[in-house]
Protein backbone atom coordinates (compact mmCIF):
# COMPACT_ATOMS: atom_id res chain seq x y z
CA UNK A 1 0.00 0.00 0.00
CA UNK A 2 1.54 3.65 -0.88
CA UNK A 3 1.85 6.05 1.49
CA UNK A 4 -1.22 8.17 -0.31
CA UNK A 5 -3.11 5.57 0.18
CA UNK A 6 -1.96 5.23 4.35
CA UNK A 7 -3.02 8.44 4.09
CA UNK A 8 -6.91 8.57 2.91
CA UNK A 9 -7.52 5.44 4.82
CA UNK A 10 -6.99 7.36 8.17
CA UNK A 11 -9.69 7.44 10.50
CA UNK A 12 -10.57 11.35 11.12
CA UNK A 13 -13.92 12.13 13.22
CA UNK A 14 -15.38 15.56 13.58
CA UNK A 15 -17.28 16.11 16.70
CA UNK A 16 -20.35 18.39 15.77
CA UNK A 17 -21.83 19.45 12.34
CA UNK A 18 -22.43 22.87 12.53
CA UNK A 19 -20.26 25.56 10.35
CA UNK A 20 -17.36 24.19 11.36
CA UNK A 21 -17.55 20.36 11.47
CA UNK A 22 -19.10 21.05 8.31
CA UNK A 23 -15.91 23.16 7.30
CA UNK A 24 -13.80 20.73 8.16
CA UNK A 25 -14.96 17.58 7.35
CA UNK A 26 -15.89 18.68 3.33
CA UNK A 27 -12.39 20.29 3.25
CA UNK A 28 -11.02 16.07 4.27
CA UNK A 29 -12.93 15.05 1.47
CA UNK A 30 -11.76 17.69 -0.75
CA UNK A 31 -8.05 17.21 0.66
CA UNK A 32 -8.17 13.37 -0.10
CA UNK A 33 -8.98 12.09 2.96
CA UNK A 34 -11.95 9.48 2.65
CA UNK A 35 -12.97 7.77 6.28
CA UNK A 36 -14.05 10.95 7.93
CA UNK A 37 -17.23 10.80 10.37
CA UNK A 38 -19.41 13.19 11.64
CA UNK A 39 -20.37 12.97 14.91
CA UNK A 40 -23.27 15.39 15.83
CA UNK A 41 -25.76 15.37 19.03
CA UNK A 42 -28.16 17.60 17.54
CA UNK A 43 -30.93 15.41 15.34
CA UNK A 44 -29.62 18.29 12.01
CA UNK A 45 -26.76 20.07 10.53
CA UNK A 46 -26.04 23.41 11.35
CA UNK A 47 -25.35 23.71 14.35
CA UNK A 48 -25.76 27.77 15.66
CA UNK A 49 -26.81 27.93 12.23
CA UNK A 50 -30.70 26.87 12.17
CA UNK A 51 -32.90 28.41 9.59
CA UNK A 52 -36.41 26.96 9.75
CA UNK A 53 -39.76 27.70 7.93
CA UNK A 54 -41.87 30.44 9.29
CA UNK A 55 -44.39 32.91 8.22
CA UNK A 56 -44.05 33.90 4.51
CA UNK A 57 -40.61 31.88 4.44
CA UNK A 58 -37.86 31.40 6.71
CA UNK A 59 -36.05 32.93 9.69
CA UNK A 60 -32.82 32.10 11.07
CA UNK A 61 -32.72 31.19 14.84
CA UNK A 62 -29.03 31.12 14.68
CA UNK A 63 -26.90 32.81 12.99
CA UNK A 64 -28.55 35.64 10.21
CA UNK A 65 -25.80 37.69 8.66
CA UNK A 66 -22.55 37.55 6.75
CA UNK A 67 -20.75 40.02 8.15
CA UNK A 68 -18.17 41.90 5.25
CA UNK A 69 -16.97 41.15 2.82
CA UNK A 70 -13.32 41.55 2.05
CA UNK A 71 -11.18 38.11 3.74
CA UNK A 72 -14.65 36.92 4.56
CA UNK A 73 -14.49 33.79 3.57
CA UNK A 74 -18.37 32.99 3.82
CA UNK A 75 -18.34 35.99 1.03
CA UNK A 76 -15.99 34.53 -1.13
CA UNK A 77 -17.88 31.19 -1.44
CA UNK A 78 -21.00 32.55 -2.33
CA UNK A 79 -19.27 34.98 -5.19
CA UNK A 80 -18.03 31.38 -6.92
CA UNK A 81 -21.79 30.65 -7.28
CA UNK A 82 -23.95 31.59 -10.72
CA UNK A 83 -26.66 33.40 -8.74
CA UNK A 84 -26.57 36.89 -5.96
CA UNK A 85 -27.42 34.96 -2.94
CA UNK A 86 -26.75 37.84 -0.32
CA UNK A 87 -28.07 41.29 -0.23
CA UNK A 88 -27.97 44.26 1.96
CA UNK A 89 -30.12 44.16 4.78
CA UNK A 90 -30.01 47.97 4.09
CA UNK A 91 -30.18 50.82 7.11
CA UNK A 92 -32.79 48.73 9.33
CA UNK A 93 -30.54 48.60 12.46
CA UNK A 94 -29.36 52.88 11.61
CA UNK A 95 -32.69 53.70 11.36
CA UNK A 96 -34.99 52.80 13.88
CA UNK A 97 -37.24 54.84 15.84
CA UNK A 98 -36.15 55.56 19.85
CA UNK A 99 -39.32 54.85 21.57
CA UNK A 100 -39.77 55.40 25.47
CA UNK A 101 -42.03 53.52 27.81
CA UNK A 102 -44.88 56.36 28.04
CA UNK A 103 -44.88 56.08 24.60
CA UNK A 104 -43.37 59.19 23.81
CA UNK A 105 -40.85 58.81 20.65
CA UNK A 106 -37.64 60.76 20.58
CA UNK A 107 -37.60 63.39 18.38
CA UNK A 108 -35.53 62.16 14.79
CA UNK A 109 -33.33 65.52 15.26
CA UNK A 110 -32.28 64.17 19.25
CA UNK A 111 -31.97 60.30 17.95
CA UNK A 112 -30.04 61.08 15.14
CA UNK A 113 -27.87 62.85 17.23
CA UNK A 114 -27.58 60.31 20.27
CA UNK A 115 -26.80 57.83 17.20
CA UNK A 116 -23.94 59.88 16.13
CA UNK A 117 -22.25 60.02 19.08
CA UNK A 118 -22.36 56.28 19.97
CA UNK A 119 -21.50 55.92 15.82
CA UNK A 120 -18.60 58.17 16.24
CA UNK A 121 -17.04 55.91 19.11
CA UNK A 122 -16.92 52.83 16.74
CA UNK A 123 -14.18 55.12 15.01
CA UNK A 124 -12.37 56.64 17.56
CA UNK A 125 -12.39 53.63 19.98
CA UNK A 126 -10.10 51.27 17.04
CA UNK A 127 -7.33 53.93 18.03
CA UNK A 128 -8.14 54.51 21.30
CA UNK A 129 -8.52 50.65 23.12
CA UNK A 130 -5.28 50.08 22.38
CA UNK A 131 -4.36 52.26 25.31
CA UNK A 132 -7.22 51.02 27.72
CA UNK A 133 -6.34 49.12 30.77
CA UNK A 134 -10.19 48.64 31.49
CA UNK A 135 -13.63 47.26 29.98
CA UNK A 136 -14.94 48.28 27.26
CA UNK A 137 -18.34 49.00 28.86
CA UNK A 138 -15.90 51.92 31.25
CA UNK A 139 -14.77 53.06 27.83
CA UNK A 140 -17.81 53.42 26.33
CA UNK A 141 -19.68 55.19 29.52
CA UNK A 142 -16.95 57.89 29.66
CA UNK A 143 -16.42 58.73 25.11
CA UNK A 144 -20.27 58.78 25.83
CA UNK A 145 -21.06 61.11 28.60
CA UNK A 146 -17.36 63.16 27.76
CA UNK A 147 -19.09 64.41 23.94
CA UNK A 148 -22.38 64.57 25.46
CA UNK A 149 -21.15 67.43 27.95
CA UNK A 150 -19.65 69.37 24.54
CA UNK A 151 -21.55 72.61 24.74
CA UNK A 152 -23.12 71.69 21.57
CA UNK A 153 -24.86 68.84 23.07
CA UNK A 154 -26.06 70.82 26.02
CA UNK A 155 -29.62 71.30 25.00
CA UNK A 156 -29.95 67.12 24.50
CA UNK A 157 -32.31 66.11 27.73
CA UNK A 158 -30.13 64.59 30.23
CA UNK A 159 -32.56 62.15 30.96
CA UNK A 160 -33.55 61.23 27.39
CA UNK A 161 -29.87 60.70 26.68
CA UNK A 162 -29.18 58.21 29.46
CA UNK A 163 -31.86 56.20 28.47
CA UNK A 164 -30.87 56.29 24.93
CA UNK A 165 -27.03 55.08 26.05
CA UNK A 166 -28.84 52.23 28.79
CA UNK A 167 -30.05 50.88 25.39
CA UNK A 168 -27.54 51.36 23.62
CA UNK A 169 -25.34 48.88 26.01
CA UNK A 170 -27.95 46.53 25.61
CA UNK A 171 -27.27 46.31 22.00
CA UNK A 172 -23.37 46.17 22.33
CA UNK A 173 -23.89 43.46 24.48
CA UNK A 174 -26.19 41.68 21.80
CA UNK A 175 -22.85 42.22 19.35
CA UNK A 176 -20.11 41.02 22.03
CA UNK A 177 -22.91 38.21 23.30
CA UNK A 178 -21.58 39.69 27.16
CA UNK A 179 -23.85 39.76 29.86
CA UNK A 180 -22.27 43.58 30.78
CA UNK A 181 -20.07 45.48 29.09
CA UNK A 182 -17.73 45.88 31.99
CA UNK A 183 -17.15 41.90 31.18
CA UNK A 184 -15.49 43.19 27.82
CA UNK A 185 -11.90 43.35 27.74
CA UNK A 186 -11.23 46.79 26.21
CA UNK A 187 -7.82 46.09 24.93
CA UNK A 188 -9.52 42.56 23.64
CA UNK A 189 -12.47 43.94 21.88
CA UNK A 190 -9.64 44.90 19.16
CA UNK A 191 -8.64 41.32 18.71
CA UNK A 192 -11.66 40.93 16.62
CA UNK A 193 -10.92 42.06 13.26
CA UNK A 194 -14.36 43.34 11.36
CA UNK A 195 -14.20 42.48 7.60
CA UNK A 196 -14.33 45.59 5.20
CA UNK A 197 -17.34 45.98 3.32
CA UNK A 198 -21.25 45.85 4.30
CA UNK A 199 -21.48 43.92 7.36
CA UNK A 200 -25.41 42.93 7.60
CA UNK A 201 -25.48 40.64 4.22
CA UNK A 202 -28.39 38.34 4.55
CA UNK A 203 -29.22 35.09 2.45
CA UNK A 204 -32.57 36.55 1.01
CA UNK A 205 -35.31 34.13 1.02
CA UNK A 206 -33.03 30.85 1.67
CA UNK A 207 -31.27 31.55 5.33
CA UNK A 208 -27.77 30.52 6.17
CA UNK A 209 -28.33 26.78 5.55
CA UNK A 210 -27.86 27.81 2.17
CA UNK A 211 -23.87 27.90 3.55
CA UNK A 212 -24.07 24.58 4.37
CA UNK A 213 -25.66 23.52 1.07
CA UNK A 214 -22.20 24.85 -0.74
CA UNK A 215 -20.03 23.43 1.48
CA UNK A 216 -21.66 20.37 1.15
CA UNK A 217 -22.52 20.49 -2.44
CA UNK A 218 -25.75 19.46 -2.01
CA UNK A 219 -27.54 21.18 -5.32
CA UNK A 220 -24.81 20.38 -7.15
CA UNK A 221 -24.81 17.11 -6.01
CA UNK A 222 -28.83 16.97 -6.06
CA UNK A 223 -28.37 15.28 -2.47
CA UNK A 224 -29.61 17.14 0.59
CA UNK A 225 -26.46 16.02 2.58
CA UNK A 226 -24.20 16.17 -0.40
CA UNK A 227 -20.60 14.93 -0.17
CA UNK A 228 -21.48 14.11 3.77
CA UNK A 229 -24.32 11.37 3.09
CA UNK A 230 -23.59 8.42 4.44
CA UNK A 231 -20.74 10.50 6.25
CA UNK A 232 -22.97 11.42 9.18
CA UNK A 233 -24.33 10.24 12.61
CA UNK A 234 -27.02 12.83 13.78
CA UNK A 235 -28.70 12.68 17.82
CA UNK A 236 -25.37 10.92 18.99
CA UNK A 237 -23.29 12.71 21.47
CA UNK A 238 -19.37 12.02 21.82
CA UNK A 239 -19.59 11.17 25.81
CA UNK A 240 -16.13 10.23 26.60
CA UNK A 241 -12.96 11.06 24.66
CA UNK A 242 -9.51 8.95 25.92
CA UNK A 243 -6.45 10.68 23.89
CA UNK A 244 -4.08 8.13 25.61
CA UNK A 245 -3.99 5.43 24.23
CA UNK A 246 -0.87 2.77 24.16
CA UNK A 247 -1.65 2.82 20.34
CA UNK A 248 -1.54 6.66 19.92
CA UNK A 249 -4.92 6.89 18.86
CA UNK A 250 -8.25 7.95 20.12
CA UNK A 251 -11.14 6.16 21.47
CA UNK A 252 -14.18 7.92 21.31
CA UNK A 253 -17.41 6.73 23.84
CA UNK A 254 -20.36 7.30 21.42
CA UNK A 255 -24.55 8.24 23.35
CA UNK A 256 -25.44 5.43 21.07
CA UNK A 257 -23.18 2.62 23.37
CA UNK A 258 -20.98 2.52 20.10
CA UNK A 259 -16.85 2.71 20.58
CA UNK A 260 -15.39 4.43 17.87
CA UNK A 261 -11.76 4.44 17.57
CA UNK A 262 -9.90 7.49 15.36
CA UNK A 263 -6.25 7.97 13.79
CA UNK A 264 -7.54 12.15 14.44
CA UNK A 265 -10.84 13.45 16.01
CA UNK A 266 -11.26 17.26 15.18
CA UNK A 267 -13.52 18.92 18.20
CA UNK A 268 -15.95 21.27 17.12
CA UNK A 269 -18.15 21.91 19.74
CA UNK A 270 -19.39 25.19 20.99
CA UNK A 271 -16.91 27.29 23.75
CA UNK A 272 -20.14 26.41 26.04
CA UNK A 273 -19.76 22.59 25.65
CA UNK A 274 -16.62 22.56 26.14
CA UNK A 275 -16.88 24.59 29.63
CA UNK A 276 -19.19 22.85 30.54
CA UNK A 277 -18.33 19.52 29.86
CA UNK A 278 -14.65 18.98 29.27
CA UNK A 279 -13.79 17.60 32.66
CA UNK A 280 -15.95 14.67 32.30
CA UNK A 281 -15.09 14.79 28.33
CA UNK A 282 -11.77 13.63 28.48
CA UNK A 283 -9.48 11.56 29.21
CA UNK A 284 -7.14 12.16 30.88
CA UNK A 285 -7.98 15.45 31.79
CA UNK A 286 -7.04 18.33 28.70
CA UNK A 287 -3.67 20.14 29.53
CA UNK A 288 -3.42 23.07 32.34
CA UNK A 289 -2.91 25.57 28.92
CA UNK A 290 -5.86 24.59 27.18
CA UNK A 291 -8.20 24.00 30.31
CA UNK A 292 -6.97 27.83 31.00
CA UNK A 293 -8.13 28.83 27.59
CA UNK A 294 -11.21 27.33 28.10
CA UNK A 295 -11.94 28.71 31.50
CA UNK A 296 -10.68 32.29 30.43
CA UNK A 297 -12.47 32.82 26.86
CA UNK A 298 -15.72 34.23 27.58
CA UNK A 299 -19.04 32.62 25.72
CA UNK A 300 -22.63 34.46 26.17
CA UNK A 301 -26.03 34.33 25.00
CA UNK A 302 -28.18 36.04 22.54
CA UNK A 303 -31.31 35.19 21.74
CA UNK A 304 -34.14 35.96 19.51
CA UNK A 305 -37.48 36.41 19.54
CA UNK A 306 -40.02 36.23 16.30
CA UNK A 307 -43.66 37.42 16.13
CA UNK A 308 -45.58 37.12 12.89
CA UNK A 309 -48.63 39.71 12.65
CA UNK A 310 -51.94 39.05 10.31
CA UNK A 311 -50.31 41.99 8.69
CA UNK A 312 -47.68 44.88 8.69
CA UNK A 313 -49.58 47.92 11.16
CA UNK A 314 -46.40 49.81 10.56
CA UNK A 315 -45.92 52.79 8.01
CA UNK A 316 -43.64 51.26 4.90
CA UNK A 317 -40.35 53.11 5.48
CA UNK A 318 -40.50 52.14 8.97
CA UNK A 319 -37.72 49.76 9.92
CA UNK A 320 -38.40 48.88 13.53
CA UNK A 321 -38.01 51.13 17.64
CA UNK A 322 -35.43 50.64 20.63
CA UNK A 323 -36.89 50.58 23.90
CA UNK A 324 -35.96 53.24 26.12
CA UNK A 325 -37.21 52.76 29.84
CA UNK A 326 -38.30 55.85 32.14
CA UNK A 327 -36.97 54.86 35.54
CA UNK A 328 -40.44 55.47 37.20
CA UNK A 329 -41.92 53.04 34.67
CA UNK A 330 -39.60 50.30 35.13
CA UNK A 331 -40.55 50.32 38.64
CA UNK A 332 -44.06 48.37 36.86
CA UNK A 333 -42.35 45.19 36.13
CA UNK A 334 -39.19 44.97 38.40
CA UNK A 335 -39.59 42.33 40.98
CA UNK A 336 -43.00 40.95 38.74
CA UNK A 337 -42.27 38.06 36.85
CA UNK A 338 -42.34 40.26 34.00
CA UNK A 339 -38.80 41.83 34.87
CA UNK A 340 -36.93 39.94 32.10
CA UNK A 341 -38.96 42.42 29.30
CA UNK A 342 -36.31 45.00 30.88
CA UNK A 343 -33.38 43.56 28.58
CA UNK A 344 -35.81 43.24 24.97
CA UNK A 345 -34.09 45.99 23.35
CA UNK A 346 -35.54 46.48 20.22
CA UNK A 347 -37.89 44.89 17.62
CA UNK A 348 -36.60 45.33 14.14
CA UNK A 349 -37.93 44.29 10.52
CA UNK A 350 -37.01 41.14 9.01
CA UNK A 351 -35.87 40.76 4.95
CA UNK A 352 -38.47 38.98 2.82
CA UNK A 353 -40.65 39.18 5.50
CA UNK A 354 -42.61 41.36 5.78
CA UNK A 355 -45.42 40.66 8.46
CA UNK A 356 -42.41 39.92 11.17
CA UNK A 357 -40.70 42.21 13.72
CA UNK A 358 -37.74 40.40 15.50
CA UNK A 359 -36.84 41.13 18.96
CA UNK A 360 -33.63 41.08 20.61
CA UNK A 361 -32.58 40.20 24.50
CA UNK A 362 -29.12 39.01 26.11
CA UNK A 363 -27.93 38.11 29.86
CA UNK A 364 -29.39 36.43 32.35
CA UNK A 365 -32.67 37.84 31.06
CA UNK A 366 -32.28 35.51 27.98
CA UNK A 367 -31.50 32.61 30.06
CA UNK A 368 -34.39 33.15 31.79
CA UNK A 369 -36.59 33.45 29.22
CA UNK A 370 -35.70 29.83 27.86
CA UNK A 371 -37.36 28.58 30.92
CA UNK A 372 -40.76 30.27 30.48
CA UNK A 373 -43.62 28.78 28.90
CA UNK A 374 -44.17 30.01 25.15
CA UNK A 375 -47.19 31.99 26.05
CA UNK A 376 -46.09 33.41 29.12
CA UNK A 377 -43.20 34.28 26.73
CA UNK A 378 -45.54 35.97 23.80
CA UNK A 379 -47.88 37.29 26.65
CA UNK A 380 -45.15 39.79 27.81
CA UNK A 381 -43.91 40.78 24.36
CA UNK A 382 -47.12 41.50 23.27
CA UNK A 383 -47.11 43.90 26.76
CA UNK A 384 -44.26 45.67 24.96
CA UNK A 385 -45.51 46.55 22.19
CA UNK A 386 -48.97 47.70 23.38
CA UNK A 387 -46.94 49.70 25.78
CA UNK A 388 -44.34 51.39 23.98
CA UNK A 389 -46.66 51.73 20.13
CA UNK A 390 -49.57 54.11 19.99
CA UNK A 391 -50.91 51.63 17.17
CA UNK A 392 -53.59 49.27 17.31
CA UNK A 393 -51.75 46.42 17.77
CA UNK A 394 -53.42 43.31 16.47
CA UNK A 395 -52.77 39.62 17.67
CA UNK A 396 -49.92 37.57 16.37
CA UNK A 397 -50.85 34.72 14.14
CA UNK A 398 -47.31 32.98 15.11
CA UNK A 399 -44.42 33.90 17.63
CA UNK A 400 -40.79 31.89 17.97
CA UNK A 401 -38.16 32.03 19.83
CA UNK A 402 -34.67 31.03 20.17
CA UNK A 403 -33.08 28.68 22.91
CA UNK A 404 -29.12 28.78 23.00
CA UNK A 405 -28.53 28.38 26.50
CA UNK A 406 -30.28 25.39 27.70
CA UNK A 407 -29.59 23.63 24.57
CA UNK A 408 -27.13 21.29 26.14
CA UNK A 409 -25.61 20.61 22.84
CA UNK A 410 -25.16 24.63 23.13
CA UNK A 411 -24.88 26.21 25.94
CA UNK A 412 -25.00 29.68 24.94
CA UNK A 413 -24.91 32.06 21.59
CA UNK A 414 -20.89 32.93 21.06
CA UNK A 415 -17.68 33.71 22.09
CA UNK A 416 -15.88 37.20 23.39
CA UNK A 417 -13.23 38.35 25.08
CA UNK A 418 -13.51 39.15 28.62
CA UNK A 419 -11.30 40.87 31.14
CA UNK A 420 -10.47 37.20 32.47
CA UNK A 421 -9.31 36.30 29.00
CA UNK A 422 -6.98 39.66 29.72
CA UNK A 423 -6.13 38.50 32.82
CA UNK A 424 -4.97 34.94 32.52
CA UNK A 425 -3.18 35.47 29.60
CA UNK A 426 -4.95 33.37 27.24
CA UNK A 427 -6.76 33.34 23.75
CA UNK A 428 -7.86 31.44 20.57
CA UNK A 429 -4.15 30.30 20.11
CA UNK A 430 -4.45 28.15 22.93
CA UNK A 431 -7.35 26.77 22.89
CA UNK A 432 -6.93 25.65 18.86
CA UNK A 433 -3.18 24.00 19.81
CA UNK A 434 -3.84 20.59 19.43
CA UNK A 435 -3.25 17.66 21.67
CA UNK A 436 -0.70 15.83 20.31
CA UNK A 437 1.63 12.45 20.68
CA UNK A 438 5.12 11.68 19.07
CA UNK A 439 4.88 9.89 15.99
CA UNK A 440 7.58 7.80 14.40
CA UNK A 441 8.98 8.92 11.60
CA UNK A 442 8.09 6.38 8.30
CA UNK A 443 11.98 4.44 7.77
CA UNK A 444 12.20 5.74 4.06
CA UNK A 445 11.43 9.12 5.33
CA UNK A 446 14.58 9.21 7.59
CA UNK A 447 17.07 10.13 4.66
CA UNK A 448 14.98 13.71 3.97
CA UNK A 449 16.97 16.64 3.69
CA UNK A 450 14.48 18.64 4.97
CA UNK A 451 15.16 18.17 8.41
CA UNK A 452 12.32 21.05 9.40
CA UNK A 453 9.92 19.02 7.78
CA UNK A 454 10.82 15.71 9.37
CA UNK A 455 10.75 17.70 12.90
CA UNK A 456 7.20 18.68 11.76
CA UNK A 457 6.07 14.94 11.54
CA UNK A 458 7.14 13.76 14.85
CA UNK A 459 4.33 15.78 16.84
CA UNK A 460 0.96 13.80 15.14
CA UNK A 461 -2.25 15.78 15.85
CA UNK A 462 -5.01 13.58 17.74
CA UNK A 463 -6.96 15.91 19.17
CA UNK A 464 -7.76 19.10 17.08
CA UNK A 465 -10.00 21.92 17.89
CA UNK A 466 -11.95 24.19 16.08
CA UNK A 467 -15.08 26.65 15.88
CA UNK A 468 -15.39 30.08 15.98
CA UNK A 469 -14.03 30.62 19.58
CA UNK A 470 -10.59 29.08 18.08
CA UNK A 471 -10.43 31.60 15.67
CA UNK A 472 -8.16 34.29 16.55
CA UNK A 473 -9.54 37.42 14.97
CA UNK A 474 -12.99 36.42 13.65
CA UNK A 475 -14.21 34.47 16.92
CA UNK A 476 -18.50 35.01 16.82
CA UNK A 477 -19.18 34.50 13.44
CA UNK A 478 -19.56 31.97 11.24
CA UNK A 479 -16.59 32.95 8.71
CA UNK A 480 -14.58 32.56 11.66
CA UNK A 481 -15.74 29.02 12.34
CA UNK A 482 -15.54 28.03 8.63
CA UNK A 483 -11.89 29.26 8.73
CA UNK A 484 -11.22 27.64 11.76
CA UNK A 485 -12.48 24.06 10.38
CA UNK A 486 -10.30 24.47 7.47
CA UNK A 487 -7.68 25.23 9.61
CA UNK A 488 -7.71 22.10 10.99
CA UNK A 489 -8.08 20.37 8.05
CA UNK A 490 -4.98 21.52 6.65
CA UNK A 491 -3.46 20.91 9.73
CA UNK A 492 -3.70 16.92 8.93
CA UNK A 493 -2.73 17.28 5.09
CA UNK A 494 0.40 19.15 6.01
CA UNK A 495 0.97 16.52 8.93
CA UNK A 496 0.78 13.76 6.21
CA UNK A 497 2.93 15.73 3.47
CA UNK A 498 -0.23 16.53 1.26
CA UNK A 499 0.56 19.56 -1.18
CA UNK A 500 -2.34 22.45 -0.39
CA UNK A 501 -2.21 24.67 -3.00
CA UNK A 502 -3.28 28.58 -1.72
CA UNK A 503 -6.83 28.34 -2.30
CA UNK A 504 -6.77 25.59 0.17
CA UNK A 505 -7.47 22.72 -2.62
CA UNK A 506 -5.20 19.45 -2.60
CA UNK A 507 -2.69 20.18 -5.24
CA UNK A 508 -1.19 16.16 -5.39
CA UNK A 509 -1.64 13.27 -2.33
Amino acid sequence: MSGAQRNVDRKIVVIGAGASGVACATKLLELGFQNVLVVEAEDRLGGRIHTIPFADNVIDLGAQWCHGERDNIVYELTRKQDEELLESTGPVYENYECVRSNGDVVPEEVASRLKAIVGDSLVTRQLELRHCSGSLGSYLTNKFYDTLRRPENSDIDAEMAREFFVNYQKFENSVEASDTLEQVSGRGYLDYWECEGDILLNWKDKGYVELLRLLMRSRELDVEHGVLAQRLLLATRAVKINWNRNDGRVELQLSNGDICIADHVVVTVSLGVLKDQHLRLFEPPLPVEKQRAIDGLAFGTVNKIFVEFPEAFWPEDWTGFTLLWRDEDLDDIRGTSRAWLEDVFGFYRVSYQPRILAGWITNESGRHMETLPIDEVQAGVMYLFRRFLRWKIPDPTSFRTSAWYTNDNFRGSYSYRSMDTEQLGTGARELAHPLTVVATTPEKEKDSEDEAWQQSRCDRPIVQFAGEASSEHYYSTVHGAVEAGWREARRLAQFYGVSVSRSGTKSQL
